[in-house]
């Protein structure tokens, strides 16, 4: 099958479903349906068509009984900096200077299995992201390779999570995911609602991967501890070099309270299946609540790899040090501080091509004056001991930037 009909057949089968729930939401005549069967009331994090007209979809009888939900979000922002160029590099995700970036819109569907219960259980998830955050979520071999993506523009489509999901009542409960599916490295994630910030730390876009292809084995050893392990085919990748896997796994602990956690994952392997190419990293994440309002989180990141000319790879070592400070000073206003240094003196992650020390100070407000919409204006003080901004002229900068995000 060729890539084009791959592709317009994905479509399809995304727009057939959408149909068919709609037509099964406004149907009148189907029982199961009906009026009495939805919930009367909106919640606290309704989305902007629940909000309007009183009616959720994931609400309905059928979507209970069967345990889908279905759900969509939007992003756009505008971002500016003290250099006056058009690019914001070498920051990513926002890279654009004085113009409005439309940067997701997410639609998903996704059926969770019970972890809870004595049975086998089998769900699964899809994610199809249009904007230009598309551009970086695309997996080798996958995505990137759609005809719709080949003409080098902003916009593009990615299907970044498409897997399988298989719950086995054996011991605690062993949870296997299959197929495409997000990192478990690091702690900022590409969808936009579940960031503080707009812009993105130098670690998460340069140091760790987004997305893996492969098995996923999870299992929680008692309440407070968990273990993870698999196999994937190295970072952001689908079919290319199929010989060339990767370990990933960890363990996590939360305290009882859930006040505080650790969470340490790994990914190690060769990207090249014909020559010797190892990368490996490992990713360490605390989190801790001073209060029922203060958050602290701490990041730690380090990287090695060894050069392999097949895959273009270069060799080194890179490593990052974040750190989150977060005060909700209302139920809808909160205000954050994220202090950041990314080590690639060896260039080995290729950060706009120049290996260096970056450093970033951030500082941002979140506002939700809506259940369903979330503004998110900042400012960011970059830093490098290189001349890495304003197209290589200049090692420092300050950006100015907001988004806002819609929930449907």
């Amino acid at each position: 099958m060729s890539k084009k009909k791959l592709f317009k057949r994905t479509l399809l089968s995304s727009a057939v479903i959408l149909a068919s729930f709609q037509v099964l939401a406004n149907d009148d005549d189907v029982n199961h349906l009906s009026n009495e069967d939805i919930e009367p009331q909106t919640s606290s994090d309704a989305g902007m068509i629940e909000s309007l007209s009183g009616f959720n979809l994931n609400d309905t009888k059928f979507m209970k009984d069967t345990g889908f939900e279905v759900g969509m979000w939007a992003s756009a922002g505008i971002t500016g900096n003290t250099n006056g160029d058009t690019t914001n590099s070498p920051i990513s995700f926002n890279d654009r200077v004085n113009e409005v970036l439309f940067n997701e819109l997410n639609f998903y569907i996704e059926r969770a299995v019970n972890k809870e219960g004595d049975s086998w259980d089998v769900g699964g998830r899809m994610d199809f992201m249009y904007g230009t955050d598309s551009r970086f979520t695309q997996a080798s071999g996958w995505d990137n390779e759609w005809w719709v993506n080949q003409n080098g523009g902003y916009y593009n489509i990615a299907m970044p999570q498409l897997y399988m999901e298989v719950f086995a009542p054996i011991g605690n409960g062993i949870t296997a995911k299959l197929g495409h599916f997000y990192t478990t490295i690091g702690y900022e994630v590409v969808p936009a609602p579940d960031n503080f910030f707009y812009s993105h730390a130098y670690t998460m876009l340069y140091g760790e991967p987004f997305t893996h292809t492969g098995a996923m084995f999870s299992y929680d050893i008692d309440d407070n501890f968990s273990i993870n392990a698999g196999a994937v085919m190295g970072w952001d990748n689908m079919t290319s070099n199929a010989g060339a896997w990767s370990f990933l796994g960890g363990t996590s602990w939360t305290s009882t309270n859930q006040a505080t956690s650790v969470n340490v994952q790994l990914i190690s392997g060769d990207t090249s299946d014909t020559e010797a190419s190892n990368r490996t990293m490992y990713s360490i994440v605390a989190t801790h609540d001073f209060t029922d309002k203060f958050h602290y989180v701490f990041q730690h990141d380090f990287g090695t790899q060894i050069q392999a000319n097949s895959v273009g790879q270069s060799g080194g070592n890179w490593f990052g040090i974040n750190q989150y400070f977060t005060y909700d000073i209302l139920d809808n206003v909160g205000v954050g501080l994220r202090a950041e240094w990314f080590n690639d003196k060896g260039g080995a992650q290729r950060v706009n091509a120049v290996g260096a020390n970056y450093l970033a100070a951030s500082f941002g407000v979140n506002y939700t004056p809506l259940s369903w919409l979330k503004l998110r204006p900042e400012v960011r003080f970059d830093w490098a001991d290189e001349e890495v901004f304003n197209n290589n002229t200049g090692d420092s900068q300050i950006e100015f930037a907001m988004d806002m995000i819609v929930t449907f």
